[in-house]
């Protein structure tokens, strides 16, 4: 069952059927060095969790290394419920955006676009990115991008990307210090608060946008912030992701301030997981009411009720929630005619 966050059901019901290219951005930034703000790979390998979870949704196997990406605590990557859709109900398409990728992933024949982007450095220390250059190359892709499907699903993997986005917002002047989630059932909050500050200590007075994003982002929000205005509602797309993509769309929102652009957004949606709906400790609806653009956002109430499997009902206990675009995935293969139990199944499969 498809919800709403805020906005219509029309737009969800409108791709009910319908076949999608599933996207996924994919980078680094050296922020997930900072012990214990991140959950989101294999403790001293996190950087290798965009390549392992591309690496999965396109072939079911990991090819940079043995083991599949779990959390300290045993949670797998959700590129498990992406996968489990795929195989029931395939997209398409699977396209990989490599954004800054220390480690490219080692896939043959589906479509790897690559922008010469390096990964980025920690926010803590300065992320001395080219925020200019990767928005222009992000808006350069959206203009010139066709899409041979009927929307594309845009998701994304980028270990602590979840501080990146709530140091950008912060940095971009929103009120929104409590309303990021986090890869942790209890978030990391004072090592998050402190990397935050950091973070932000480098932003100067006289900073525009792109110096602000320059410093405290990462290339994945930027560039995606570029790529939403560069398509410019030409092709439906559903953000699939939880307040990383909030976090996009509040970039694309300060540089239409800038700008004074009016932005059109009636092809455009945003959806997550329940359990990012139903965190207390984060809130993804106040995010996106911090838009001055009207926005359809969903989450999809699927969780793991019908399976006994101890490392998915951490899941259910507020481990992991999103990533790797799992709430736009589980909404695809709803709408395509999956249930709950079809899923869960192909979910188990992996696990053994």
């Amino acid at each position: 069952m498809v919800k709403n966050i805020i906005g219509k059901i029309d737009f969800a019901e409108f791709l009910r059927g319908k076949k999608a290219t599933f996207m996924l951005s994919l980078s680094n930034t050296q922020t997930v060095n900072i012990a214990g703000l991140t959950q989101a790979g294999i403790p001293g390998k996190i950087h290798l969790t965009p390549t392992l979870d591309s690496e999965f949704l396109c072939t079911g196997e990991l090819r940079s290394l043995s083991e599949i990406a779990t959390t300290p605590s045993g949670v797998p990557t959700p590129a498990l419920i992406t996968r489990a859709v795929h195989l029931l109900k395939p997209y398409s398409n699977i396209e990989l955006l490599d954004l800054g990728l220390e480690v490219s992933p080692q896939v043959d024949y589906f479509k790897t676009h690559s922008f010469g982007i390096s990964p980025s450095k920690s926010i803590a220390l300065d992320a001395k990115i080219d925020a200019l250059d990767i928005f222009q190359k992000g808006l350069a892709f959206g203009q010139t991008y066709e899409c041979q499907d009927d929307y594309i699903i845009l998701g994304e993997s980028v270990p602590s990307g979840t501080t990146t986005a709530r140091a950008t917002c912060q940095a971009l002047d929103y009120d929104c210090k409590e309303f990021f989630s986090s890869s942790f059932k209890d978030s990391p909050t004072t090592i998050r608060d402190e990397t935050v500050k950091n973070a932000l200590s480098y932003v100067r007075s006289d900073d525009d946008i792109f110096a602000k994003l320059g410093r405290v982002s990462d290339n994945m929000q930027i560039f995606n912030a570029g790529f939403i205005l560069g398509l410019n509602n030409k092709i439906k797309v559903v953000l699939a992701g939880g307040t990383q993509m909030a976090s996009v769309l509040l970039i694309v929102n300060s540089i239409l301030r800038t700008m004074g652009g009016e932005f059109e957004t009636s092809n455009l949606a945003i959806c997550t997981t329940k359990w990012v709906q139903e965190d207390e400790k984060s809130d993804i609806k106040a995010l996106l009411e911090l838009l001055d653009f009207k926005i359809d956002a969903y989450y999809v109430d699927f969780d793991f009720s019908l399976s006994s499997h101890p490392a998915l009902k951490l899941y259910d206990e507020g481990e992991a929630k999103e990533g790797v675009g799992a709430g736009a995935a589980l909404m695809y293969g709803l709408l395509n005619g999956l249930s709950k139990a079809d899923i869960t199944k192909q979910v188990e499969s992996f696990l053994g």
